[in-house]
């Protein structure tokens, strides 16, 4: 069976509108109306990767999601294990044992987010049927350049004709374009919470495109989930961890989206930093304004940009964003402040790096895709203590 899906109903009876298009045998059509009347949720969901950090968050996430449903999860480490055995806080939900990924059968699946480590995606999500949607989590099609991502990663673009359709996740800014995509590549954790903010003053000519100055910090789940030594306790408690100077793989494509929203090169100095906590990320940003700009006006152009927005909050001046303050949650905030240098400001941007980060981004990207509200699923407001 093969056509266009543009509605079906929910649960409580309402028509959903979704777009896209489904290929399937009668028997996958059997098993998607069985599961659709058992758990009233209409679009299949498939999480590749579902024993990492981003893919349990998926999960987390969309067990409140009321039309996306997961039929599909794989795992080639704990392939046969139920997701409460290899995650203990998702031991309520009623869902598939993961399999290894070449055992993954996608009859059954609408749309997946891709949660595997970098370098091993292009070439999954090549082979995967075309009728699906796909929200990839790594970074191997976050560059627009081929060339680029192999001096970065090392190793040759796989997919080279599937990066050409690939549109750059970064919801609020490129909405319009993910809409009608089928491959969406999800932004890195530290460049969302320096786009974030940068992107509209870069577009209004607030500030220049050189001396720009980013000195970021991260929880140790930015790492992933995987055993390293330098991740260990004794290693990460006490102390502050900079890494990646001047080479970190996020600087292209920080610097990707900046020189597209200026509209000529533009190149950073950033450097991150491990600190001694599970979750949280803030971006501390030194810019130089243009010639006769003030920060008010800087604080003027992000309220214009973000006050329709739902989960990009602009804070009341002299509000100093914390990452305590959206742990768990998909909003990212942030403030402007005067440098004690003339010319000069200051930009505090905060997000979870696990939510809008990751998981909580690529879930509003495929929402935007299958033209439902984007805040379906993701009103989890921040955890504190």
């Amino acid at each position: 069976m093969e056509g266009s899906w543009s509605e079906t109903k929910s649960s409580n009876g309402r028509k959903l509108h979704i777009r896209g298009s489904v290929t399937s045998s009668p028997q996958s059509v059997q098993f998607a109306e069985a599961k659709a009347e058992k758990s009233g949720k209409a679009v299949r969901i498939g999480v590749l990767g579902a024993s990492g950090y981003t893919g349990s968050e998926i999960v987390r996430l969309l067990a409140n999601h009321p039309h996306f449903g997961i039929t599909l999860m794989t795992a080639d480490r704990k392939a046969g294990q139920s997701i409460g055995s290899v995650f203990p806080h998702l031991i309520t939900q009623d869902l598939p044992d993961m399999v290894a990924i070449k055992d993954a059968k996608f009859s059954n699946v609408d749309a997946v987010f891709c949660c595997l480590p970098h370098g091993t995606t292009q070439d999954i999500i090549k082979a995967l049927p075309k009728s699906l949607k796909i929200v990839d989590l790594s970074a191997d099609f976050r560059l627009q350049e081929i060339a680029e991502y192999e001096e970065w990663y090392g190793q040759p673009h796989r997919a080279p004709d599937l990066q050409k359709e690939a549109v750059y996740g970064l919801t609020e800014i490129l909405r319009e374009e993910i809409k009608a995509a089928r491959l969406v590549a999800n932004p890195g954790c530290y460049p969302t919470t320096i786009q974030l903010p940068l992107v509209p003053l870069l577009k209004a000519n607030l500030i220049e495109t050189r001396n720009l100055i980013i000195d970021a910090k991260s929880g140790v789940s930015g790492a992933g989930r995987g055993a390293k030594e330098a991740n260990l306790y004794t290693e990460i408690a006490e102390g502050i961890h900079s890494y990646g100077i001047t080479r970190h793989r996020h600087v292209p494509e920080i610097e990707q989206g900046l020189s597209d929203a200026a509209h000529a090169k533009v190149t950073v100095s950033f450097t991150p930093h491990l600190m001694p906590m599970s979750r949280g990320m803030q971006s501390t940003i030194y810019v130089e304004m243009t010639p006769g700009v003030t920060i008010e006006d800087l604080y003027k152009q992000l309220k214009i940009a973000y006050e329709d927005e739902e989960f990009v909050i602009l804070l009341e001046k002299g509000v100093v964003p914390h990452t305590r303050n959206v742990r768990g949650s998909n909003y990212c905030l942030l403030n402007v402040f005067p440098d004690r240098i003339p010319g000069r400001a200051i930009i505090v941007s905060v997000i979870d790096n696990l939510v809008k980060g990751a998981s909580g981004q690529a879930l509003q990207n495929l929402n935007v895709m299958m033209g439902l509200p984007e805040n379906t699923g993701l009103l989890y407001q921040p955890l504190f203590p």
